[in-house]
């Protein structure tokens, strides 16, 4: 195994994968009042809900999901 490369058991990558798209739906649920509240913790309005949301899947295409929230139609 290269220096660079991690190995993640399957159990654990589903997991991660399950976390993440949780993640996502609540943020998706409660967008109105999660908006505010990442602009205050971010500092300003360059990262938004939709782009956490995007990069929440994407990690989770990474470990393996199967990319319909990345590829597919956008979030509701």
């Amino acid at each position: 195994m290269a220096a660079d490369e991690v190995r993640l058991d399957l159990t654990d990558a589903v997991e991660l994968i399950e976390v993440l798209r949780f993640l996502g739906d609540w943020l998706s649920h409660d967008s109105e009042v999660l908006t505010g509240s990442l602009h205050r913790f971010v500092g300003s309005s360059g990262y938004d809900l939709e782009g956490l949301r995007a990069d929440l899947d994407r990690f989770a295409f990474l470990l393996g999901d199967d990319g319909e929230r990345l590829f597919g139609p956008p979030h509701q």
